[in-house]
């Protein structure tokens, strides 16, 4: 159960880190290194001498590039996904077809095919809403599991919520913070950097039409060495929006797991295509 859990979520998320040291440079150097481009700290210009100020109001820039993320977000009442899912760790790698529905703000449906674990054919079935995760083992031991959502926070000791997971399986960007610090455009790429009450989170936009390219995130308590890299490409037109079908996820904590999410099939306000239904014989813990 725990081990589908963490799988899963990384599936969408990062989750634990490398060393702390370590750490703290690699997102420094990803906003200073690259190009030549100077990187602009974020400063407010005071009302009463906004006229007669001959800097450049960076904040107003940066919220304007903001709300353009924003704009971009991927709004939908349902969504269907086939992904082929590929996943190297310590040792093995793996592939299995993960198969997804979402009614937004209400349920996301999971079912796992393939050799998850080392489990052939139709493995995982999931259910999570707002308040619950139930997990089915089809395969093997054919169980149940009924957890509350704080399990899954738990599990994977970051505090997200259903809408995060969300966003996160949609393709729309989250940790979204207010409080930037500063900038970084080049020809191509804009780097945004901010730092909100739990990550510092470095963001990296297509320049023409500020589409996410990569979100690297580092845990705002050195001490709790968390970090993550997720990497966005291959957009095709999902009705009016643009959708990531290509994602590269890679964490590590005492190793190394790197995911690469393929979508083979999506669509947008469709009815929900998989079903999820829980046998009456099987075990429930």
């Amino acid at each position: 159960m725990k081990h589908f859990l963490i799988i899963f979520v990384t599936i969408s998320l990062f989750v634990l880190s490398c060393k702390t040291v370590r750490k703290t440079q690699v997102i420094q150097q990803a906003i200073t290194t690259k190009d030549t481009a100077p990187t602009i700290v974020i400063k407010e210009i005071p009302k009463n001498v906004a006229n007669e100020s001959p800097h450049i109001d960076s904040a107003a820039i940066v919220r304007d590039i903001m709300s353009k993320v924003v704009k971009n977000k991927i709004n939908f009442t349902t969504f269907n996904a086939k992904i082929k899912v590929t996943y190297e760790g310590p040792g093995k790698s793996d592939s299995y077809i993960v198969y997804i529905g979402m009614k937004k703000d209400s349920v996301i449906l999971i079912q796992v095919v393939g050799s998850l674990l080392g489990i052939k054919g139709l493995g995982v079935e999931a259910k999570i809403t707002k308040d619950s995760v139930i997990v089915v083992q089809v395969a093997g031991e054919r169980s149940v599991k009924n957890r509350s959502i704080n399990y899954l926070q738990e599990v994977i000791g970051i505090p997200f919520d259903f809408s995060t997971i969300q966003d996160l399986l949609i393709g729309n960007p989250v940790f979204i913070d207010s409080n930037i610090v500063s900038y970084k455009a080049s020809a191509n790429q804009l780097l945004v950097f901010m730092v909100g009450d739990l990550f510092k989170h470095l963001l990296t936009l297509d320049n023409a039409d500020y589409t996410v390219l990569h979100s690297k995130l580092d845990d705002v308590d050195i001490q709790r060495n968390r970090t993550g890299d997720i990497t966005f490409g291959s957009y095709q037109p999902m009705g009016p929006y643009k959708f990531a079908t290509y994602r590269k996820i890679s964490v590590a904590e005492k190793s190394q797991l790197t995911l690469y999410l393929d979508f083979k099939e999506f669509s947008l306000n469709e009815p929900l295509k998989y079903n999820f239904d829980i046998p009456k014989k099987y075990k429930r813990n």
